[in-house]
């Protein structure tokens, strides 16, 4: 079983945990970001972390692990190996979340939804929205980090391995901008304008 502190220490050493100053997908800036891609370079640290979600759904009898491309696509891979189960992702085809390469469930399916990190939950709520019009029963939801911290909460279950808030700012109010630092967007290697 792991602990809060440990999955800390995962991330620092994996370079998981960023500090800057980064444009999020919201258009918020924050001096924070989890880029959980980076952990997923190193297999024995995610299945280390996979392990740990699969702990806690081995009782649940889940027949499926499900999540959104790309973010979620090994988390998914590995934590149905631990469960002994199967798994597919959902792909966004324009703004419609769906499923393709002749991926399908059986109807009543127990699934469990997993994703790297959830913000506002929207992708994770297209996935349980999709699945569900397919005839799975969702079992519940589990993600390497929330940082909505404990905000976003799915039915029936919501599981994360590192729950918390990360502080955000308006362009217009953040200080890292007033200070005259320049923006970075993650996942690009392209710098926005300085503040």
């Amino acid at each position: 079983m792991l602990d809060q502190a440990e999955i800390l220490k995962i991330f620092h050493e994996t370079g998981v945990w960023q500090e800057g100053h980064f444009l999020l997908t919201s258009g918020q800036h924050s001096g924070n970001y989890l880029q959980c891609a980076k952990v997923l370079q190193y297999p024995q640290y995610t299945e280390v972390l996979c392990r740990e979600i699969a702990r806690r759904f081995a009782e649940d009898k889940i027949d499926l692990v499900a999540a959104p491309a790309i973010g979620g696509i090994l988390i998914a891979y590995e934590v149905a190996r631990h469960l002994k189960t199967k798994m597919l992702f959902t792909e966004r085809v324009g703004k419609e979340m769906t499923l393709r390469r002749g991926f399908t469930l059986e109807p009543g399916a127990k699934v469990l939804v997993v994703e790297d990190v959830i913000t506002t939950g929207g992708s994770v709520q297209e996935v349980i929205d999709l699945l569900q019009k397919q005839g799975g029963n969702i079992s519940g939801v589990a993600t390497f980090v929330d940082r909505s911290g404990g905000k976003v909460k799915f039915l029936p279950r919501t599981e994360a391995l590192l729950s918390l808030e990360v502080t955000s700012y308006s362009p217009e109010e953040c200080p890292l901008c007033q200070a005259g630092l320049a923006v970075e967007k993650p996942g690009s290697r392209k710098l926005a304008k300085k503040g």
